[in-house]
């Protein structure tokens, strides 16, 4: 099963990045990344009957780690994950 995940960035400092992820632009939970531990954590799931949340997190997540380990700690104020 594909997937398609926009991120847009809320928020970074210099310890923690926050991004709204979902399916589309009116369904979206949170997600914060502490670069410091490198642990993700939801700041508000997904609300909708029709979309799984740990489906999307997971992938932001994933999206989010790349942003970290491959590219510099370069986090865009918009990213997309495909699959």
């Amino acid at each position: 099963m594909g997937g398609f995940v926009i991120l847009l960035k809320d928020y970074e400092n210099e310890s923690k990045v926050v991004y709204r992820y979902g399916p589309k632009e009116h369904i979206m939970g949170k997600i914060e990344l502490n670069k410091e531990t490198k642990m993700f954590s939801e700041i508000e799931p997904i609300v909708d009957e029709n979309h799984s949340n740990n489906f999307y997190f997971d992938r932001a997540a994933q999206r989010m780690a790349r942003c970290l380990i491959r590219e510099g700690g370069i986090f865009p104020e918009k990213m997309t994950f495909d699959s």
